[in-house]
């Protein structure tokens, strides 16, 4: 019975650990994807950054596949052989871009297959060459680094002289800080510049506020750029004031001819003007003709008394009194 046990035992137990080894066997075949159809796809890289056989392939940050070959074909170009699961390849275009990159801070490398920007794209066949785009490696950012640093420390030197002679009162910045007159002029001339800032500001504000008042719409300016019609007229009045200048100039020649002649002695205004006896016999009639008109009149007043003449002059008046009362009867 002892026997029978201990055969029972090893039996169960050669049973269970054949299960455990299959099931571990396939799923990782299947994470490798050794029970699954695939495709072979290739890229070229100039350095692989340590990558082994057997690293994922991601697509889009899903595992689509396996690194089954490394081979050096020249100098400076590495073939990376992918084998990439036939469903999941539908996906994956021609224009798709590959990169090396790790999976985690201290974990293995992996193979990144990243989506191109053409969608119109066909996916990829098998033997297909996925271009690679490199990155940068540690190597590369240390170095970087080192020529940061040199850089850094020339200019910290360079600045560590330029405070010195600063403090010192050499240059013109250290002039700036160790001279208290200029100082003070500099302070001056800020202030002035404040105020007159200030003082343009005010003004500005004035001349906005006044030209916001104008309506330029109702205004004699806006009437007079915008109508053709005003400005046709206003060009009119200018050429008729041209015009009559021209007219007074032609006026003022002929009052000066006249002058110069009645200076000289010549026309008949300068003969009236010198003749005594000219003068004397004008005022004469003058007078004459006056004298006359008082006479005249004093006979007209006497044949209005006159009793031949008296009806008729009566029927004058009355005629007129007719003619005035039939306005002063219209007008109301």
């Amino acid at each position: 019975m002892a026997k029978s046990s201990n055969k029972m035992s090893v039996g169960i137990f050669v049973v269970v650990g054949t299960i455990l080894l299959v099931t571990a066997l396939y799923f990782v075949g299947k994470q490798q994807h050794l029970f699954s159809k695939s495709i072979k796809l290739y890229s070229v890289f100039a350095d692989v950054s340590g990558l082994q056989l057997g690293n994922n392939v991601r697509y889009s940050g899903v595992n689509v596949g396996t690194v089954s070959k490394i081979e050096m074909t020249a100098e400076g170009k590495i073939t990376v052989e992918m084998s990439v699961d036939e469903q999941a390849a539908r996906f994956i275009k021609k224009d798709a871009v590959a990169s090396i990159a790790s999976d985690g801070l201290v974990g293995s490398m992996v193979v990144n297959l990243v989506p191109g920007e053409n969608e119109a794209a066909k996916p990829v066949t098998a033997g297909d060459r996925i271009i690679v785009k490199s990155k940068i490696t540690v190597d590369e950012i240390l170095e970087t680094f080192g020529k940061t640093n040199e850089s850094a420390a020339l200019i910290t030197s360079d600045l560590a002289k330029i405070t010195h002679k600063v403090v010192e009162g050499n240059g013109p910045l250290g002039a700036l800080l160790s001279d208290a007159d200029l100082e003070n002029d500099l302070r001056r001339s800020v202030s002035a510049l404040k105020r007159t800032a200030e003082g343009t500001n005010i003004a500005m504000a004035k001349v906005n506020a006044v030209i916001s008042k104008i309506n330029y719409d109702q205004s004699a300016a806006a009437v007079l750029l915008s109508d053709p019609k005003s400005r046709q007229q206003i060009q009119d009045v200018f050429t008729n004031l041209e015009k009559s200048s021209q007219d007074i100039n032609k006026v003022s020649k002929s009052l000066d001819s006249y002058v110069n002649e009645i200076k000289n002695g010549k026309g008949s205004l300068n003969y009236i003007a010198k003749d005594e006896g000219l003068v004397k016999n004008i005022d004469s009639t003058v007078i004459n003709v006056k004298e006359a008109t008082d006479k005249l009149n004093q006979n007209m007043e006497a044949l209005k008394h006159n009793f031949l003449f008296r009806g008729y002059f009566r029927k004058l008046e009355k005629k007129k009194k007719k003619e005035a009362e039939k306005i002063d009867t219209l007008k109301l």
